[in-house]
């Protein structure tokens, strides 16, 4: 039995890892952290967790941390860089839900967060936790920083491409659209029903903070330099994230083995679904699911490849992820407590 910390439990990433895990026939939750709600039993905040927990939330606590086997951080940026030495230094193992140790470059890294990284030693043995590209090192790693849930959705529909060199890198384009729990669980007015329903707009169009991460990726798949357009959209609803993706293809012969090419990529990997040619994937069909599903297309006389990518924001792209990379750390079956089909309607 694994025993698991969480940092963060009061946010939608929190609570959603507690989902998952209650039903994780290897993992203890012993403790869960908030120091705005510290005292509050977990189900008073969450009634859908009535019967699962009897945990209350707590106030950090190394010594306490310090005695888990993995700690998840569902936390701000800022948080996990400052905590992740001592428990490190413990031999906890830690699976980061924040941007403290996805960028390799912290120069850039100090750019779209605004402050200076405090743990650079730590920063460069962490490995980033996309399981379809790293399997093998997360395996291995005391340090594992999940992936954020746009990079997860745009990574894996251009993987195919570009590492077997058919689009032209440089032409890359994600039109990326997220329900407002992307957002956090803060109040927000931007995010508020009132402001977002019956309502649709791009938000970060000249620059947000996960192009740097996406960018990162997408340069380690192509084995070189991208160039990568990418732009997010809220939409009037709770969770889910839909990417369309176009590249230019180099050769137009290509387009007749990429579907075959797609299904060879991710043939073996649990969490993810290519679908018939032609299909449009919908987010409802992944929602509470830790999968991404995805189809791809081509318009009459076109040399552009179009790949429309859906995960749910909170699970695939988010605490599902982060639940799969603990699998993966600690030898358990990868597929373990993410076996629950999508919730429809």
């Amino acid at each position: 039995m694994i025993k698991v910390g969480i940092v963060g439990g009061t946010g939608y990433t929190g609570v959603e890892l507690l989902r998952i895990l209650a039903v994780h026939p290897e993992v203890q939750v012993s403790c869960i952290t908030s120091r705005s709600e510290a005292g509050m039993p977990v189900a008073d905040m969450y009634p859908n967790l009535r019967g699962h927990y009897d945990l209350a939330f707590s106030e950090p606590d190394a010594s306490v941390l310090k005695a888990c086997d993995l700690v998840f951080f569902a936390t701000p940026h800022g948080v996990a860089m400052r905590m992740v030495p001592e428990l490190m230094a413990a031999g906890v193992r830690v699976v980061d839900l924040s941007a403290d140790f996805r960028l390799k470059d912290l120069d850039v890294w100090a750019d779209w967060y605004g402050m200076q990284h405090e743990t650079p030693e730590w920063n460069e043995r962490a490995v980033y936790g996309l399981p379809e590209v790293a399997r093998e090192v997360i395996k291995e790693a005391q340090l594992v920083a999940n992936p954020g849930c746009y990079p997860t959705a745009v990574q894996l529909g251009f993987l195919p491409l570009l590492e077997n060199g058919l689009v032209d890198p440089g032409r890359l384009i994600a039109d990326a659209k997220s329900g407002a729990s992307g957002a956090g669980r803060q109040g927000k007015i931007g995010v508020l029903h009132g402001e977002i329903g019956e309502s649709f707009k791009a938000y970060g169009a000249s620059g947000h903070r996960h192009l740097p991460e996406i960018r990162q990726g997408l340069t380690d798949a192509a084995s070189g330099r991208v160039g990568v357009t990418f732009v997010p959209h809220l939409l009037p609803m709770i969770r889910g994230i839909e990417a369309t993706l176009y590249a230019e293809i180099k050769n137009t012969a290509d387009f007749e083995r990429l579907q075959e090419l797609f299904e060879s990529r991710y043939r073996d990997e649990p969490f993810v679904d290519v679908m018939p040619y032609g299909s449009h994937p919908e987010t409802r069909s992944v929602r509470g699911a830790n999968q991404c599903r995805m189809a791809l297309h081509r318009q009459e006389d076109s040399n552009i490849v179009i790949v429309s990518s859906v995960i749910d924001n909170l699970v695939k792209g988010a605490a599902g992820q982060a639940v799969q990379n603990m699998n993966i750390m600690f030898g358990m079956k990868e597929t373990q407590g993410l076996e629950a089909p999508a919730l429809l309607p």
